[in-house]
């Protein structure tokens, strides 16, 4: 299975690509590892789906000190089936959080609203709390990248708007620089059904500095090409 996706990214990638990430599932960090060391592309960057919360005895967690011995450059953190399905809450994120700038890998937070808080109207209300209660009062010295997907929008097929996507980033960076305690300026993506047919019209905003690719990223093929379409525009 990552033989065959390698082949296809490998095969549909362009030249002197820059700016991209790859989380694999944990067990296959290692081969990843080595594909990019053949590859001799310092711009691809390997990282993890979830970091354990702390260091220690804590048997089937993979630790921030483990996600460094596999030269892991980010991690995925509050991803929405994480909070939904293994009940992680805002206290649990700040603390995988901190673990991993001790250790200089820089967290990708995920932050999103429900189709309830959508249709209601408190998207912005909801995303200020859950940055809030990670980023309240921290001094941040090393990257931090906001991840935003509108829960309602994964897998579903289902894309806000691009340009209200643009206003909600804009937003969420605010908020960022006011709840921090050095005025943080994070690089803030968008993550829910995107693809390779969508992908430009989110990349052609000002706000939005990348995406977090869900389903799509299965496909090698299609993954080269949402990278290729972001370099092409930045």
């Amino acid at each position: 299975m990552l033989q065959s996706w390698i082949k296809d990214f490998q095969s549909n990638i362009t030249n002197n690509i820059s700016h991209v990430g790859v989380a694999p599932p944990n067990i296959y960090l290692d081969q990843f590892n080595s594909f990019l060391s053949s590859l001799n592309n310092k711009n691809i960057l390997l990282g993890a789906q979830d970091v354990g919360e702390a260091e220690g005895p804590r048997t089937g967690e993979v630790s921030s000190s483990m996600l460094k011995d596999f030269d892991c450059s980010f991690s995925i953190i509050g991803h929405s089936e994480r909070r939904a399905l293994n009940f992680e809450t805002d206290q649990i994120i700040k603390k995988k959080l901190k673990c991993l700038l001790e250790k200089n890998i820089t967290p990708v937070l995920c932050i999103g609203e429900s189709f309830e808080q959508m249709q209601s109207g408190r998207t912005l209300e909801a995303l200020e709390a859950q940055i809030d209660n990670v980023l309240k009062g921290m001094h941040i010295l090393h990257d931090v990248v906001i991840a935003y997907e509108p829960l309602w929008a994964i897998g579903s097929g289902k894309t806000p708007n691009p340009n209200d996507v643009n206003h909600i980033n804009e937003y969420i960076k605010d908020v960022v620089q006011s709840s921090t305690a050095n005025d943080f300026l994070p690089k803030v993506l968008y993550g829910g059904s995107l693809n390779a047919q969508n992908a430009s019209t989110f990349f052609n905003k000002k706000n939005i500095d990348g995406a977090l690719v869900g389903g799509a990223s299965l496909d090698g093929n299609i993954f080269a090409k949402i990278v290729n379409e972001f370099n092409r525009i930045i």
